[in-house]
């Protein structure tokens, strides 16, 4: 009966556990290469998006233009998630540190997941 309720308790914080995966592996891959196109596959049609002193609502095309011409100038070294928010009425929130070759940026992601799929609400990318 003891080992019954670890197991139970054990599956219990797997749950939890399992139910916030973070920032999805693929689009902190995308940051750390500099790849714009993959980046842009978790844009939907219309996207917030903020790049040092460029901000607006862009279509995909845009946007993705937008983070290859950043990419473009600043080739990524690096990039480490400091901080993530799960929200259970809204989209999931993290912080990185993107390391280029020309600086360190701070990256803030919103994304949005559903039951079929997730896609990034809003980019900030900011020079620290």
């Amino acid at each position: 009966m003891q080992k019954l309720k670890h197991i139970l308790v054990l599956f219990g914080i797997w749950l939890l556990v399992s139910a916030f995966t973070g920032l999805n592996p693929d689009i902190s891959a995308a940051f750390k290469s500099g790849n714009a196109f993959k980046v842009s596959a978790f844009f939907p049609d219309k996207v917030d998006i903020t790049i040092l002193e460029t901000s607006d609502l862009m279509s995909k095309l845009e946007a993705e233009k937008l983070v290859y011409d950043f990419f473009h100038a600043h080739p990524p070294i690096d990039f480490e998630i400091l901080h993530e928010v799960e929200s259970k009425s809204g989209p999931e929130f993290t912080i990185g540190k993107l390391t280029t070759r020309n600086g360190t940026f701070r990256v803030s992601i919103y994304v949005n997941k559903t039951e079929k799929s997730e896609y990034i609400q809003q980019i900030i990318i900011d020079a620290e």
